[in-house]
């Protein structure tokens, strides 16, 4: 038996990277998984975000481990998209037990006055209220919350060197989830519910992969390459490597949940490769 036989884990962003990562490395241990993701682009995100195709490609994979999965098309920045799809996980598997609050954004250009900030903070920071809110009336005692943050969200300055405001919104956001990881998880101890939050670094999906994060940390030439950023990229860990991958973050995330940390809760847990050893924290 795997570590989270009969259990349901619900999963937002989880049509590509991180979200679907976690999605199969749950279903691996016994999970069945409520799985949704916009499956849309946002105008001010200089990145491909998730497709129907990319969602259905999470469905495949998780039922090739022969779980269970329900899939649906839905915006963490409308909670009552959020609950239908929990409402229907609910249907068909009966219960909750893990909810991966995961979803997030990096906008960078403004396309009307500061939209970039309000797209970030609205999927980064209000979607994952969402998520918690549409949960909490289905998790009983043993359930664990999972938050996705951002090591740029722990460390002094970011929020001010951003340089854009989707980028400051996305620091911001990341910020906020931290603290409200510690305020709510006081609130649901008592219920021996647990919550925390991982903040990793440089992850190597489509959110750090692309030509505006690439100008970000190479300014120094005109249309630098992924070749030409990853000699950067280092820059943010004290370990030399430019990120870690989707998988890394999902090993920390299939402890939170299982059993083995069972007493843990309230806790920012930095997946930095020792980042924050090199600056001042934030808070």
């Amino acid at each position: 038996m795997g570590k989270l036989e009969g259990k349901v884990a619900f999963i937002t962003g989880a049509a590509r990277g991180q979200g679907r990562s976690h999605a199969i490395r749950l279903a691996s241990e016994g999970a069945d998984i409520i799985a949704i993701d916009l499956c849309e682009q946002i105008e001010s995100v200089p990145y491909p975000l998730g497709t129907p195709e990319d969602l259905a490609q999470t469905v495949k994979e998780v039922e090739a481990l022969g779980r269970g999965i329900v899939a649906a098309k839905a915006d963490v920045r409308e909670r009552s998209q959020l609950r239908a799809a929990v409402d229907e996980g609910i249907a068909r598997f009966g219960r909750l037990d893990i909810v991966l609050g995961n979803a997030g954004v990096c906008p960078w250009d403004d396309f009307s006055l500061a939209s970039g900030f309000v797209d970030c903070t609205d999927v980064d920071l209000i979607g994952i209220m969402n998520t918690v809110a549409v949960s909490l009336p289905h998790l009983t005692a043993g359930a664990s919350i999972i938050l996705t943050g951002s090591t740029a969200g722990m460390m002094k300055g970011t929020t001010e060197a951003m340089g854009n405001t989707g980028g400051v919104g996305y620091s911001w956001a990341k910020q906020t989830v931290a603290r409200y990881t510690e305020v709510l998880a006081l609130q649901l101890a008592p219920h021996s519910v647990r919550l925390n939050a991982i903040h990793p670094t440089n992850v190597n999906t489509n959110l750090l992969q692309n030509d505006r994060i690439y100008k970000t940390f190479r300014p120094d030439l005109e249309n630098p390459t992924r070749a030409d950023a990853e000699l950067a990229f280092p820059v943010l860990q004290s370990m030399p490597i430019p990120y870690i991958e989707p998988n890394d973050v999902s090993s920390l995330v299939l402890f939170l949940a299982s059993d083995d940390a069972r007493y843990i809760t309230g806790l920012n847990l930095r997946l930095d490769a020792g980042g924050m050893l090199k600056g001042e924290p934030a808070f």
